[in-house]
C-alpha cells in the first residue's frame, strides 16, 4: 500500500477533489436557482419520448458516476494526467453550467412516485437537482470523461467490455429515470468528447499552451470562412428543429476548425505521428472530415492515385488501403492534418500542414527530412508523398526532398520534374518563397525509426 501511495500523487488527487466537489454543487445549484427565477423556461423534447419507460432501478447505475468521480482522481500515475484529467471534469463542470444559465430548459415529464430501495436514491437527488440543468446534460460529458480515464488502465477484453456496457448504463439511465430529455444526451456526449480534445493526456499535446495567433492573412481568412460556415450550420439547427438540431455537430466541428486556422493550427487536429487522430479529434472533426473527404474524391476521381517524380519516389493523394497494396505497399509520408492515412498501413510518417496554407521552411525541411528516412528504410520499395489532393502540400514536400538529397540541380529543376510528373499541382509566389532557403542549406542528417 506504501509503494502504491509513493507511486501515485493522492494528496494532490485529494486537493483536486476538494475543489471539484464544491465547485460541482456550487455551479450547478446556480444554474437551477437561476432558472426558478425565470418566468418561463422551455423544454425540447421528441414525441417519442413519451414511450420511454420509467424504470426505477436504473437509479442505481445512475447514481455510480458519483463513486467512479471520485475514485478516478486517485488512479493517476503522474502529476500530469492528474492535472489534465481534472482540468477536463472542471471544463464540463463549467461550460455546461454555463450553457444552464444562458439556455435554461425544463424536463417537461414528471416521475411517478418511487418505493422501495430505489426511493432513498431518488430523494437524496432531489434534495439538490431540479427538472432543470438540460442540455448538455452534464452526466453525459462527464461519463465519456471517465470512460476515457478508465479504459487506459484495461487492457483485458473482458475488462473493457465491462467498462463499455457501465458506460452505457450511465448513458441510458438519464431517461429511463425520466432526469433527460433525448437532446440532452447528444449534446453532453459532445462536450465531453470536446473536454477530452481540449485536455489531452500526452505531454506531446498540450492543446491550451498550443495556442498561437496567426500572422498569416490567409489563415485569418479561412478561419473566417469556416467561422461563418460554423454560424450558418447553427442557424439552420435551431431555426429547423427536431432533427435539423443534428446540424450542431458539424457547426461545432467547423467552429473548432476555425480555430485551429485561427490560434492552433495543425496541432488542433491531434494528427500523430503516424497519421492517425486521437479519437475524440475523429469525432469532433467527423462532419468537416467527411467534407473534406468527399471534395478531395471530386478533384482527383479522374486522376491517377501517385505517380512516379523520380525512381522510388511517388506523389500523389492520401491513398486508400486497397491503393497502397496495389501500388506494392510503399512507405508513406503524409502531409494531412485533417485526413487520415490508412490504417494498418506499417512504417507511415505524418508531417501534419493546414490545408490551404503555406507552412513554414522549418516545416517544409522537416517533411524533406521524413522523407530522406523513409527512403533509407524503404528496402527497395518506393516512398509515397501524398496529402488531400496532391497538388500543393505534398508537391512542395516533394521538391524540397528533391532540391536538398536528389540529383535535381535545385529548387528549379525539382519543381519542373514535380510539375511534369503531375501537372495538376499548384504552387504560388508565397511557396516559392518558403521553399528557397532550402535550395542554398546543406542536407539535414535523416532521423531514425
Amino acid at each position: 500500500m506504501k509503494r502504491w501511495l509513493a507511486r501515485r500523487p493522492w494528496k494532490r488527487a485529494a486537493a483536486w477533489l476538494v475543489f471539484l466537489g464544491p465547485l460541482f454543487y456550487a455551479t450547478y445549484g446556480l444554474a437551477n436557482w437561476w432558472a426558478t427565477t425565470r418566468a418561463q423556461v422551455p423544454s425540447m423534447a421528441f414525441e417519442w419520448e413519451r414511450q420511454v419507460p420509467f424504470w426505477a432501478w436504473t437509479i442505481f447505475p445512475y447514481w455510480t458516476i458519483n463513486v467512479f468521480y471520485a475514485l478516478s482522481l486517485f488512479l493517476a500515475r503522474s502529476k500530469h494526467t492528474l492535472d489534465r484529467h481534472a482540468l477536463r471534469l472542471m471544463s464540463a463542470t463549467l461550460i455546461a453550467c454555463t450553457c444552464f444559465v444562458v439556455w435554461p430548459l425544463h424536463f417537461s415529464f414528471g416521475q411517478p412516485a418511487v418505493e422501495g430501495a430505489p426511493a432513498f436514491l431518488f430523494n437524496a437527488l432531489r434534495g439538490f437537482d431540479q427538472p432543470y440543468n438540460q442540455a448538455p446534460s452534464l452526466h453525459i460529458a462527464l461519463a465519456v470523461i471517465l470512460w476515457d480515464w478508465y479504459r487506459q488502465f484495461l487492457r483485458a477484453t473482458w475488462a473493457r467490455l465491462v467498462l463499455h456496457v457501465w458506460a452505457f448504463a450511465i448513458c441510458a439511465s438519464v431517461l429511463t429515470t425520466w432526469q433527460h430529455h433525448f437532446i440532452d444526451i447528444p449534446t453532453g456526449a459532445l462536450l465531453g468528447i470536446f473536454c477530452v480534445w481540449l485536455w489531452p493526456l500526452e505531454r506531446t499535446v498540450s492543446m491550451p499552451h498550443a495556442w498561437q495567433c496567426a500572422r498569416d492573412a490567409q489563415r485569418w481568412k479561412l478561419g473566417g470562412f469556416y467561422a461563418v460556415g460554423a454560424a450558418l450550420f447553427l442557424a439552420a439547427a435551431l431555426y429547423g428543429g427536431g432533427m435539423w438540431l443534428w446540424l450542431a455537430w458539424p457547426a461545432v466541428s467547423l467552429a473548432l476548425v476555425a480555430l485551429n486556422y485561427i490560434g492552433f493550427g495543425a496541432r488542433g487536429f491531434q494528427m500523430n505521428g503516424v497519421g492517425r487522430m486521437s479519437w475524440a479529434a475523429r469525432w469532433l472533426f467527423a462532419p468537416y472530415r467527411l467534407g473534406a473527404a468527399i471534395n478531395a474524391w471530386l478533384w482527383t476521381r479522374t486522376l491517377p492515385a501517385s505517380v512516379e517524380v523520380v525512381p522510388g519516389l511517388r506523389l500523389g493523394r492520401l491513398p486508400t488501403k486497397a491503393e497502397w497494396i496495389d501500388a506494392g505497399r510503399p512507405r508513406l509520408v503524409s502531409l494531412c492534418a485533417e485526413l487520415q492515412a490508412p490504417a494498418g498501413v506499417p512504417h507511415a510518417r505524418c508531417v501534419p500542414m493546414l490545408d490551404l496554407t503555406v507552412p513554414p521552411t522549418v516545416r517544409l525541411q522537416r517533411a524533406a527530412v521524413v522523407i530522406e528516412g523513409q527512403r533509407l528504410h524503404a528496402e527497395g520499395a518506393p516512398v509515397w508523398v501524398c496529402c488531400a489532393l496532391g497538388f500543393s502540400r505534398s508537391a512542395a514536400a516533394a521538391i524540397a526532398w528533391l532540391g536538398r538529397y536528389g540529383a535535381s540541380g535545385g529548387l528549379a529543376q525539382a519543381e519542373d520534374a514535380v510539375r511534369l510528373a503531375r501537372p495538376q499541382i499548384v504552387l504560388r509566389a508565397a511557396w516559392r518563397t518558403s521553399l528557397e532557403p532550402l535550395g542554398a542549406a546543406a542536407p539535414g542528417v535523416p532521423p531514425h525509426d
